[in-house]
């Protein structure tokens, strides 16, 4: 029965009550499961409010009929698709999904916008067309499906799809005006596939095989057969990012051909030879992208981390450098990470320490940088945001390796201060000196130093440092190289050696776990985030159309010599060793990294004794991606950092 009071009497009961503070603690997200964990109290939601507030732009890419920007940012829950007319102006929300948008491209003529969606974190990616504010499905709804190119008349779309078993990337057309014109026009084997580009005449199509970060193959598609022919040597050991057509139909692409470093360079396309043309003699060439008329390209180089912007003329060779962005990272990005206009503008992303993500253009003629988008930061003075500083050591083999330390203002947090080690995924990652986001609360506000370092197999240092982790039997030095780490922050006079913690996403998530087995003495805590526990389960488990990628990498689960010796570096094997608290994050829908990697070590460890807090948020994937859920897991992180790092009762003020 429900009881019903008129407002009049409701106000008199109200008054002639005490006041009554605002709700103390805060529920968890209806999808979320939180088993072992303590209460959020409100006090702490009230604190972090401005940290979890900061937004992001995505730059997508350039209409070509009135020269705006499609951005990618988050105004509500999710990350969805806004339009900006011109440096400065509102991003104006044109896709209103519940799911966020992973990708989207318009078509050449700009009369076609296609979106890459998944549900619930699943990865089972769809196709679609944006129109008017609704999606239209383009693909069955059910494989997993990846964007690939534009033809350059803009009426073929080129995508990889695994609808015909699950496991092998197909090569498919069609116009997505129509798409009854959907066709299979090439059926291969692997999960790598896609398509890359189109030729000017739209007869031949340009295929990337990546079987991994070290071995891609580039192949000539013909259309009308179905006939792929390798434009580059099929058996050779050597990496091949983003090929694609210049305007006179000389193929482009970056190559480790003969280096150490990914070079941007040419393709005979009759001999598959490659001639670079950068002549940068370190650091990986990250992005590219070509002008429509082949005059000049622009190409971005990884300079230890930083994104470093070069225009070269395509006649004569002369570069020129771009100075005015600021020295940040261009993120990550499933379609091209720099686009030129009809007109030459050269669009991107940019973030850093104190700019969140924003996108810019750039003048080609003037190298002029004008930043289009100026993205929330909560309220808070981003300048006031900590720069990193990049730390080098030899490991424990003399190997040297890196990451990039923040410590926390010391007139603010006099003396030593807690540490957090916070390893990336991949494990072909590489940390990078981005914004921190929410994580700058735990620097300006807790006073607890970061690391994040690049142990070896980290790109961006060189094929041969992004093989040294390669196998199991190589997999454990990647867990050493945090043990020298630790070696040389234990003497940095702003740290306290007593209060160091660990935390990773992913594969770092297999680290986090690794480095409490071997060097529990040392930490406090260890907070791991969609992580691999095993690796014979999790290659068992995985999703199919990834497994034989992640073999190469990891390890043969179906060889018993390499099976026992991932069986005996398994986290799970050795859990009787981890003797710090747990604090595990898990996504229900996971398809790279199963929820029972999570399951099985949490049972592990408790039942030996241990303390595993345990949040599974069922309507996520491979992390988190919806704002409630991110934010009740950072609260909760909050609390396990509290408790397990700085020894306080829960949302106390910081010493």
């Amino acid at each position: 029965m429900t009881i019903r009071l008129i407002p009049a009497l409701a106000a008199l009961l109200a008054a002639s009550l005490p006041a009554v503070p605002a709700l103390a603690q805060v529920a968890p997200p209806a999808a979320v499961v939180a088993d072992g964990l303590p209460t959020v109290p409100q006090s702490l939601v009230a604190a972090t409010q401005p940290y979890l507030q900061s937004r992001r732009a995505a730059f997508l890419g350039w209409n070509p009929v009135d020269g705006s920007m499609l951005v990618k940012t988050r105004f509500g829950a999710t990350d969805q698709l806004h339009s900006v007319a011109a440096p400065g102006a509102d991003r104006r929300q044109i896709s209103f999904e519940a799911e966020p948008i992973l990708a989207a491209v318009r078509s050449p003529s700009g009369d076609t916008l296609v979106v890459q969606k998944d549900n619930g974190g699943d990865e089972f990616y769809q196709l679609y067309t944006l129109d008017a504010g609704r999606l239209s499905l383009l693909t069955d709804g059910r494989s997993r499906n990846w964007f690939g190119a534009w033809s350059r008349d803009g009426r073929m779309l080129g995508y990889a799809s695994s609808r015909r078993n699950g496991a092998d990337m197909d090569l498919y057309v069609m116009d997505p005006r129509d798409p009854s014109t959907d066709r299979r026009v090439a059926e291969v084997s692997g999960g790598g596939w896609n398509i890359a580009d189109f030729s000017p005449d739209g007869r031949t199509a340009l295929v990337l095989n990546r079987m991994s970060i070290n071995r891609s193959i580039i192949y000539a598609l013909d259309l009308a057969s179905g006939v792929l022919t390798p434009v580059t040597d099929a058996e050779a050991q050597v990496s091949y990012v983003s090929p694609e057509f210049a305007a006179d139909g000389t193929i482009w692409a970056t190559s480790d051909k003969d280096s150490d470093f990914l070079r941007l360079g040419r393709i005979d396309a009759a001999t598959g030879a490659f001639v670079p043309v950068s002549t940068e003699p370190k650091w990986d060439v990250s992005d590219y992208a070509l002008s429509p008329d082949g005059a000049f390209v622009a190409y971005a180089i990884n300079d230890a981390g930083v994104s470093r912007l070069r225009l070269m003329d395509t006649g004569s060779g002369a570069v020129r450098t771009v100075d005015g962005l600021p020295a940040g990272v261009i993120p990550y990005s499933i379609g091209p990470a720099i686009q030129i206009s009809s007109t030459g503008q050269i669009g991107l992303s940019l973030a850093s320490a104190r700019v969140p993500g924003d996108a810019f253009s750039i003048d080609p003629t003037t190298l002029a940088v004008t930043q289009w988008t100026h993205s929330e930061t909560g309220g808070l003075d981003p300048a006031v945001n900590v720069e990193p500083r990049l730390v080098e050591i030899a490991s424990f083999d003399g190997e040297v390796v890196s990451g990039f330390l923040y410590l926390p203002d010391p007139a603010r947090f006099p003396g030593k201060r807690p540490l957090i080690m916070d390893i990336h995924g991949g494990p072909e990652g590489q940390e990078r000196p981005g914004f921190l986001g929410a994580n700058n609360y735990l620097l300006n506000e807790l006073g607890i130093a970061l690391f994040y370092p690049n142990v070896r197999g980290s790109s961006g240092y060189g094929t041969r440092f992004v093989n040294l982790d390669n196998g199991p039997d190589q997999r454990e030095n990647t867990v050493k190289d945090i043990g020298s780490f630790l070696d040389a922050l234990a003497v940095d006079p702003a740290l306290d050696v007593d209060r160091f913690a660990v935390t990773g996403v992913s594969y770092g998530g297999y680290m986090c776990y690794a480095t409490a087995v071997h060097y529990s003495d040392r930490l406090k805590g260890a907070n791991c985030y969609v992580a691999i526990s095993n690796f014979v389960t999790f290659l068992e488990n995985t999703q199919s159309y990834r497994r034989d990628l992640r073999r190469v990498e990891y390890g043969d689960e179906r060889d018993p010599v390499q099976r026992a010796r991932l069986q005996a570096i398994s986290p799970l094997t050795n859990v009787d060793r981890i003797t710090v608290p747990l604090l595990v994050a898990t996504g229900g829908n996971d398809p790279r990294v199963p929820a029972s990697e999570a399951d099985q070590i949490i049972s592990a460890v408790r039942a030996n004794g241990g303390t595993a807090w345990h949040l599974l948020a069922r309507n996520e994937g491979h992390g988190f991606h919806k704002k409630e859920n991110e934010d009740f897991y950072f609260w909760t992180s909050l609390l396990f950092w509290e408790q397990t790092l700085l020894g306080q009762t829960p949302s106390a003020p910081a010493p």
